[in-house]
């Protein structure tokens, strides 16, 4: 944990290689924490644009990508530069200004409650958009900030916490620990990064955690809250709207795009529109109900499958923890629907005889997944989101187990 006066302190004996320039990239890696916490610091507070790349990727991976960045000029309005979470492909580095996050603060501030004196929990690598926006957002209000040298969570970071922004796997975590004994002092969770069950939001309730869920993107941040469990509704200060099933929203927070002639899902239009493609409705009472993404729609025959419905059916059978649906390429049909299924822990595996019977009774016959694969643990993105295109690489090399 790092508290406003040690980074303060910390930030005076910090001496970057080259004085931050306006406009500028500045890489940072750093396998610890800590240390690649106070270099982002200092840099952006100097006038330069922090990138901050995952420890995990090669040496060789992360050299390309940074020489890349660092041989930009992003203009003298770029505060911030992130990495896209990758779930459809390669990460991209999306440019924001640093308006298009502080312009949240106090809406943030004021959902979460948050005061200087809480600390501020973050179970995910720096160089996502998702800890980087809580380190500056703690950093505006002055809350301490902790950022483990790991991101699975401990009792050490459960007793020192008040706040927690996470993934719904993370929490999922914290809740596991906390029912098996651990203690706690996290008072609110923040979450978001993927399908947040309700399950996971009771559980929370019960042991003293208040759940504010939220739909975001790294080239949107905030779209939308739900912080009574009834769903979602666009965050203060966000308009939305739905043409062609598409979810378009025009609000102070988006990103300015992405850099140099790198192509993503962000447009916008003339009149300050955004999307990034994201399908959505409403429900009698106005929500927001998301319906994934549009270009990872499956064209199999002469249906279109969208993956989010049936994975939201999927997740309905019993011992199935958590699917993933998407396509591969078959030349009668186009496509064919494939899932990968976490199953529970306790529970035994199905056959996929089994897993097409009760996926049947929920789903028309051209949703139905024709091939399964079985998982412990689903691959996924810094920020908790499902890494689609591993899932199907790995499904097409045969290195994930298939269920017959």
């Amino acid at each position: 944990m790092i508290g406003p006066s040690e980074l303060n302190e910390r930030l005076s004996r910090f001496t970057a290689e080259n004085d931050p320039r306006v406009g500028g990239i500045y890489p940072i890696l750093d396998g610890n924490a800590t240390d690649a916490l106070v270099a982002l610091v200092a840099v952006r507070e100097a006038g330069g644009v922090p990138l901050v790349g995952d420890s995990r990727w090669s040496a060789e991976y992360w050299a390309a990508v940074s020489s890349h960045a660092k041989a930009k000029d992003v203009g003298s309005t770029t505060a911030w530069a992130t990495f896209s979470s990758g779930s459809s492909g390669a990460p991209r580095v999306i440019l924001r200004s640093a308006a298009s996050w502080s312009e949240s603060f106090a809406a943030v501030t004021a959902l979460l409650e948050l005061t200087p004196d809480d600390v501020v929990y973050v179970p995910a690598p720096l160089a996502s958009s998702l800890t980087l926006f809580s380190v500056a957002h703690a950093r505006s209000v002055g809350a301490s900030i902790l950022l483990p040298s790991r991101q699975a969570p401990s009792t050490d970071h459960l007793t020192r916490a008040t706040v927690v922004h996470a993934t719904p796997q993370s929490l999922r975590a914290i809740a596991d620990m906390i029912e098996g004994g651990a203690t706690h002092t996290i008072r609110v969770a923040l979450v978001g990064g993927d399908h947040l069950d309700h399950a996971v939001r009771r559980r929370c309730a019960t042991l003293g955690i208040r759940v504010i869920g939220y739909y975001g993107a790294a080239e949107l941040s905030f779209v939308a809250i739900d912080d009574d469990g009834h769903g979602l509704r666009p965050f203060p200060g966000v308009q939305t709207r739905i043409a062609g099933g598409e979810l378009w929203l025009r609000s102070a927070f988006l990103a300015s795009g992405y850099l140099g002639d790198e192509q993503g899902p962000l447009r916008v239009d003339g009149e300050g529109w955004g999307t990034v493609g994201d399908r959505a409705d409403t429900d009698s009472s106005g929500r927001l109900r998301l319906r994934g993404r549009v270009d990872d729609a499956i064209l199999t025959s002469s249906a279109t499958v969208i993956p989010h419905e049936v994975e939201e059916a999927l997740r309905s059978i019993a011992g199935v923890d958590e699917a993933v649906v998407f396509g591969l390429p078959n030349q009668i049909t186009g496509a064919l629907v494939a899932a990968l299924v976490q199953i529970s822990p306790s529970g035994s595996r199905p056959s996929a005889a089994q897993l097409r019977e009760q996926a049947a009774a929920r789903l028309p016959l051209t949703h139905i997944p024709r091939q399964w694969f079985c998982t412990e643990h689903i691959p996924r993105t810094s920020t908790g989101k499902a890494a689609r295109s591993l899932i199907r690489r790995d499904a097409l090399d045969k290195k994930t187990q298939r269920l017959d």
